[in-house]
This record gives C-alpha cells, structure tokens and sequence, in this order.
C-alpha cells in the first residue's frame, strides 16, 4: 500500500495574502482587525476539503523580524517593513484557529516556516511518504523531489519536479545556488552583480551546481550563452558574497523542535474551542459550518 501524502503548509504566506486582499471591515467586538484570520481560516477550510490525507502540519514563522540566518548576514530581510501589530496579533489567532480544527502546527524563535518544512520534509519522505508542500513562494521548490508537488495553493497551480524545473529553469536542487547567483530581492539577499535569471540557470545547466562552477570557472570563457568571457572574473571577485548567500538560501533540514515530534497526524477537532474563537473573533455562522464539517 502507498503511504499516504504529507501536506505542509506555509502558513505565513495566506496569512500575509489575506491580510493585504480580505477587506477591512472585519473586526471583533473590541474592534480590532480580524480580516487576515478570516481569510486563513477559508484557506484552511478550503485546503481540507480538497484534500483527503489525515496528514497535514502547519508551519508558522515566529518572530517575524529575525532567525538564524540574521546571525549569518544581519541585513537578511532588512528591506521588510515591520509586520503591523493588527497583523503579529492575527497570528496568534491563526494558530489557535488551526489547531482547534485538530492540525498540528509548528513555529520556532530561530528558524522560519521553510525550515520546519524542509524538517517535517525530510522526515515523512525517509519514511516513503510523498511530500505536497502548500506554499508560493519559490525557495520550498527545492525540497521536492520525485513524487512530491510544490502546490501554489491560491492559483491552484501544482509543480513536480520536472514542471519545477520547466517553471523555474533549474531543477529543484539547483534552486538554492540559483538564488545565490542571482540574489533575492524579496529577502533583501544580494547575488553576483550582473548575473540574471537566464545567466544563473544556463550555468547550472552546464555544471549542476555552485560548487562545480568555482572547481572549473576556466571553463566559463568557452560557453556560448551572450556575456560568457567575461563572467569569470566577475564570478571569482564576489566568490565570497555568493557563498554567503548560499547560506542563506538553503533550507535548514535538521530543526530541533520540529525534530522532537513530527507527528503531522490531524487530531479531532475541538468544537468547544472552535467555537468560542468563532464567537470572540465575530466570525459569521457560514465559516463556522465549513469548519465544524472540516473536523
């Protein structure tokens, strides 16, 4: 028998697109914003509904301003504005909301939400399970390996790893030296000036990966793509600041308290709990019944 799939949601990103598209009329009786909430827990429903694994872990990112990775390089994220307090509070929300649907969900004070599912990853596929990880953003391709899907949940898009590699223009382990290559402007990390997309991806086709550009970079000269003769030294001068951001792209697989109990299995739903946030968060009665059929 095929063991069942593991779905692995990035949580902060439908948090985040909800708080910037649902309406700001949602509040509580005490006035305070509950429109990102909301628009999670429709998410949720809606994720549950489609899917039909007992298996399914929920991973938040804490902080919001800092991790690991800061230590490494301290303007990582820099550029971010800081979330709202309206927003920092909704997360706690989400969370509570998520797990009184019966889902287990993780966060830590040091690692990200793409860490914990690189972690969870990792340690449902040693077990023979596939892996969909719900997400948009690109960095979490790189977990996916044959039988897993990188699924973009809101625009109901579903990657393998060959469409990922036909999406993206490198395979799913190449993904993390790609972004060291080109930067990532989202998480304010700086690539090797003048090396685009087309650039990054045409040199990892050649070679396969970071590594082996830096053992054989005297081959650079002798490719065909537009700008190769003048790529190695360019490559050699900011050798270091690539290396650094290949720090930062790659997802961490090893975090201790995702380690510590992995256990994605849903448990039954709490509709004690359920409720009680449904009434102090004035949510209306056609979420609650989605819910309440969710569990």
């Amino acid at each position: 028998m095929t063991p069942e799939p593991v779905y692995l949601v990035d949580a902060s990103i439908y948090l985040f697109r909800a708080w910037y598209s649902m309406p700001d009329g949602f509040e509580n009786a005490r006035g305070e914003p509950t429109n990102a909430v909301y628009g999670f827990t429709g998410f949720l429903c809606s994720l549950l509904e489609q899917t039909d694994s007992p298996l399914v872990g929920i991973a938040f990112d804490v902080s919001l301003t800092t991790s690991f990775r800061n230590e490494i390089y301290p303007e990582y994220k820099a550029n971010r504005e800081p979330a709202p307090v309206a927003l920092k509070r909704q997360f706690a929300w989400a969370r509570d909301m998520a797990e009184a649907m019966g889902l287990k969900c993780y966060g830590d004070e040091r690692f990200e939400a793409d860490d914990i599912i690189g972690t969870l990853a990792s340690c449902w596929k040693s077990r023979g399970h596939a892996i969909h990880v719900v997400t948009g953003d690109k960095d979490l391709a790189q977990l996916v390996e044959d039988g897993d899907t990188w699924w973009d949940f809101a625009r109901n898009r579903q990657l393998g790893s060959s469409a990922i590699a036909e999406h993206f223009g490198v395979r799913p382990d190449q993904i993390a030296d790609y972004l060291a290559l080109t930067g990532d402007a989202v998480d304010n990390i700086p690539g090797v000036p003048g090396i685009g997309p087309k650039t990054a991806a045409a040199l990892l086709a050649h070679f396969g990966s970071l590594d082996a550009i830096w053992s054989r970079l005297g081959e650079i000269p002798h490719l065909s793509f537009r700008g190769a003769k003048t790529l190695a030294p360019k490559l050699e001068s900011h050798r270091e600041a690539a290396d650094l951001a290949r720090r930062l792209t790659g997802i961490e697989r090893a975090v201790p308290s995702a380690l510590a109990d992995p256990d994605v299995r849903r448990v039954g739903l709490d509709e004690d709990r359920l409720n009680t946030l449904f009434d102090d968060l004035a949510f209306g009665g056609m979420l609650r019944q989605r819910c309440l059929a969710c569990g």
